[in-house]
């Protein structure tokens, strides 16, 4: 107390004829070390100030619970065990105590680089580099920003906020105090961690990337399969339509010769009856009594050639007709047979395009496509795609080497196959009742039917049960 009223009374307490100076000058000469300087005066004052800051009870002495207290309340710092670095074995500071500390610190013999060095690194206040180089700041000085001087901080620091003047403050205290900063121990671990996790992740990225392309590339040549199943799927329809017209132009030439056929028939009568007109003539007439008796023993023989011959056509003509019966139903067997083998080729190309909208809907995401390129999806999509482009292409040569087959039947037989009364009619009348045939060629027309049976057998083991159910007797 004695010491602050006299420095208060005194407009210069420091100088060599005030009491203040000359109080100070006693103690400088009582500590040890003592005093050599003016600085290490101001140095002494600061520190004297620090320790009643810190002396809450005023006996003189720093205890440990005093330290702790100032720098958990005051420095605001929850590193309590930086007392022991002040205290050591020393449980009761006192003045002379914390001077020969500080002299004896290695922050006491900083430069003024190491203390601009201190600032801009520690402190983080690069503004006042300026102010403390034209203060010559150095270590000694910093126990004088540690107690707070106003003055000293505002009048020869120049500095004038309040939060730079507070944080100034309490790293000037931790330096003199506690000796000078340290870094906190470099995690390596931390760093390991961080390296592993950019590895993976820029591993994760890699591999999402190759997935990604190697996904598209899949789906790229899947999609051209499908595209190539369409165009076949396509070809199978202009072939269907070309078989349904080339079915209609045979109708309309089969039409054509039935009707010359009935054209032909009525001028055959009608030349009948102008022959007979003739003969009537002829038979009135008495000069040509006897070239008309010529003329009838020649007429006589014509007409013997002719039932001779209308005996023949019949005989033919009935053969002819259960050959053609016969074939028009192996035909719409086969046809029967060629629609269940169609209709199946359909639902595997419908199948197949179902899995690959699917396939299509799953690439609009990142995560979707990484699924499709890790799972079997894909092999299956290709592999239902292949069978359905290999049935197509089956039904495509079996419809091609059908209708080329049926053709050249149709033209060496001479009698229409395509158009027929169809299954049902024909199933009924071949095995309802039999076809006539000749005596004299009951043994070729046995070895015929029983060949043709032969071959329906055949095809109706390999058609649809729904065919065989209209066929009675099987």
């Amino acid at each position: 107390m004695l010491f602050l009223g006299l420095f208060l009374c005194t407009s210069n307490p420091w100088t060599k004829s005030s009491p203040l100076f000359l109080v100070f000058a006693d103690l400088c000469m009582m500590v040890s070390p003592p005093c050599v300087s003016e600085a290490d005066r101001y140095s002494l004052e600061a520190l004297r100030s620090i320790h009643q800051m810190m002396d809450d009870d005023h006996d003189g002495g720093i205890e440990v619970e005093e330290s702790v207290e100032f720098i958990i309340e005051d420095m605001k710092e929850q590193q309590t065990n930086k007392h022991s670095h002040l205290h050591r074995e020393d449980q009761h500071i006192t003045v002379e105590e914390l001077w020969r500390g500080w002299k004896s610190s290695e922050v006491h013999n900083w430069t003024q680089d190491a203390v601009l060095r201190w600032l801009k690194g520690f402190v983080e206040l690069p503004q006042y580099e300026r102010n403390f180089m034209d203060f010559k700041v150095n270590g000694n000085t910093l126990p004088r920003i540690a107690a707070n001087e106003p003055a000293f901080l505002s009048g020869h620091l120049r500095i004038q906020d309040q939060r730079d003047k507070q944080k100034l403050n309490i790293k000037a205290l931790d330096v003199v105090l506690f000796g000078p900063p340290t870094r906190p121990p470099h995690n390596y671990m931390k760093d390991l961690l961080l390296i592993v996790s950019v590895v993976m992740g820029i591993g994760g990225c890699w591999f999402a990337q190759t997935q990604n392309k190697v996904s598209k590339i899949h789906i790229s040549k899947m999609m051209k399969d499908l595209d190539s199943l369409q165009r076949a799927e396509l070809s199978l329809q202009e072939l269907q339509e070309q078989l349904e017209r080339a079915q209609e132009e045979k109708r309309n030439v089969a039409e054509e010769k039935h009707h010359l056929e009935e054209k032909m028939r009525d001028e055959i009568m009608g030349a009948q009856q102008e022959a007979h007109r003739l003969h009537r003539l002829r038979q009135g007439a008495v000069t040509e009594l006897s070239r008309l008796r010529y003329a009838e023993e020649e007429l006589e023989q014509v007409r013997g050639a002719l039932k001779q011959a209308e005996k023949d056509m019949q005989l033919s003509c009935s053969a002819s007709e259960g050959l053609q019966l016969w074939l028009q139903l192996t035909h719409e067997v086969e046809v029967q047979y060629y629609s269940v083998k169609r209709q199946s080729a359909e639902l595997q190309l419908a199948s197949a395009k179902e899995e690959a909208e699917k396939i299509k809907k799953k690439r609009s995401s990142l995560l979707g496509t990484l699924h499709v390129a890790h799972s079997s999806s894909l092999d299956q999509v290709d592999h239902k795609i292949l069978e359905a482009k290999n049935a197509l292409s089956d039904v495509t040569a079996c419809l091609r080497e059908r209708l080329h087959r049926w053709q050249q039947v149709e033209r060496l037989c001479g009698f229409p196959i395509f158009r027929n009364a169809g299954l049902a009619h024909l199933t009924a009348m071949l095995y309802s009742e039999p076809v006539p045939v000749p005596v004299s060629r009951g043994q070729a027309s046995y070895s015929c039917q029983s060949s043709l049976h032969g071959s329906m057998e055949d095809l109706m083991e390999d058609s649809s049960a729904s065919i065989m159910s209209q066929m009675p007797g099987w």
